[in-house]
């Protein structure tokens, strides 16, 4: 007998022809995130990714708390395999079933015969089990409409598995499926959650972070490139583009309205970034504006911003209050470190009265007051660069 990790497809199932490359890329992301803690096998077949530990050294806690964080992984389970017999399935698993029945008090019997050769049908698998079950544990009843286990037979090909104990995966599709996009990550609470969200749905994140030193401090970088460190652990390893702000800044300060220069100063982030990401090869820039939540977040003002941008801009919390975006940076793990008290370029200089419908003629007069071109040039051209590992 062994003990498995089974990995469940989520909207993947639903692929059509390219349903493989799907399934391949999440394989081999499941590799790299099992790197360092031992020797496993990972196999996939039947909307399932199964993985075998080869050795003891194998560490099947850490492997699991890996794979919860998984893009394309709806749910997942630790199985025991045992012989495909049906007195194997009743005799061999009881004391697996012990530590899943701890504190519960009701179960039922799930079964699913892939392998129809298989002489017991579904139904009986599930009678002949939940007897055992009763007689192994008498101080359970059954419960088939809301038991606190679920206890799931597998029949497969060559094995059976199983297992009583399912976790909720990460869900969306495999990192690496949706092309490559830029995130502007700040120091705050929404542009990390804006990442995770659209790495679910397959996409390559790499950040871009605008430092303006004197006004933020070493420790505002710190603190930004932990973050990224935070999202790595869903979104895989990040290519960290720190971009030198602080001339640029100025230069607006000196010679731009100030009701418009949160306005112009979003363009030529806007603009840096996309700069920087024809270089990467991404597709999109991706923010964490969530509509109307502080006055460089209005429609009017993305609409000033956006015109600068040849590549879309993506949103994923445009339609997201604060209380939903600080419940999936909890979930994420990431809320406490983006609510550390370092300040970032995006607070620097803040008017006191921001113009809220911008003009889009105003805003693009007021930034052609000034030629910012060589200073764009020279804040892209010295941008540092550094990849952010989560995993070996």
């Amino acid at each position: 007998m062994k003990e498995y990790i089974l990995c469940k497809y989520g909207e993947i199932a639903l692929k059509g022809l390219n349903k493989s490359n799907f399934e391949s890329v999440l394989a081999k992301t499941v590799k790299r995130r099992l790197s360092g803690l031992g020797n496993f096998s990972v196999t996939r077949a039947q909307s399932t990714i199964y993985v075998e530990p080869l050795d003891d050294s194998c560490d099947m806690d850490e492997a699991v708390e890996r794979l919860k964080k998984v893009f394309g992984i709806a749910k997942l389970t630790r199985a025991l395999e045992v012989d495909k017999s049906m007195d194997a399935v009743l005799n061999d698993t009881m004391d697996y079933l012990a530590e899943a029945f701890e504190g519960a008090s009701s179960f039922k019997v799930n079964a699913k015969r892939a392998d129809k050769k298989f002489p017991f049908k579904s139904p009986e698998i599930c009678a002949e089990l939940g007897h055992k079950i009763l007689e192994q544990f008498p101080e359970m009843h059954v419960d088939v409409h809301d038991p606190d286990v679920t206890v799931t037979v597998e029949i497969r090909e060559k094995h059976a598995f199983i297992n009583a104990l399912k976790l909720d995966g990460a869900g969306g599709i495999p990192v690496g499926t949706g092309g490559k996009g830029m995130l502007l990550l700040s120091g705050g609470i929404d542009s990390p959650v804006a990442g995770y969200m659209i790495a679910k749905r397959g996409v390559i994140v790499q950040a871009v972070h605008f430092e303006a030193p004197p006004y933020t401090s070493e420790r505002a970088r710190l603190k930004v490139e932990k973050l990224a460190g935070e999202i790595a652990e869903y979104c895989g390893d990040i290519r960290f583009h720190c971009v030198p702000f602080t001339k640029i800044q100025e230069t607006i300060r000196d010679e731009c309205p100030e009701e418009l220069f949160t306005i112009i100063m979003r363009r030529l982030m806007m603009e840096i970034a996309q700069r920087i990401a024809a270089k990467e090869d991404c597709a999109c820039l991706i923010t964490g504006e969530s509509l109307g939540q502080v006055a460089s977040q209005t429609m009017y003002a993305m609409v000033c911003t956006d015109a600068v941008c040849k590549v879309p801009v993506l949103r994923p919390c445009i339609g997201m209050d604060k209380a939903e975006i600080v419940e999936i940076s909890r979930k994420i793990g990431t809320f406490e470190t983006s609510i550390e008290p370092y300040e970032d370029c995006c607070t620097v200089f803040t008017p006191k009265h921001p113009k809220t419908r911008p003009v889009l003629d105003d805003v693009e007069k007021a930034q052609a007051a000034f030629d910012f071109e060589p200073l764009i040039e020279k804040a892209v051209s010295e941008t540092e660069t550094k990849l952010i590992k989560k995993f070996i």
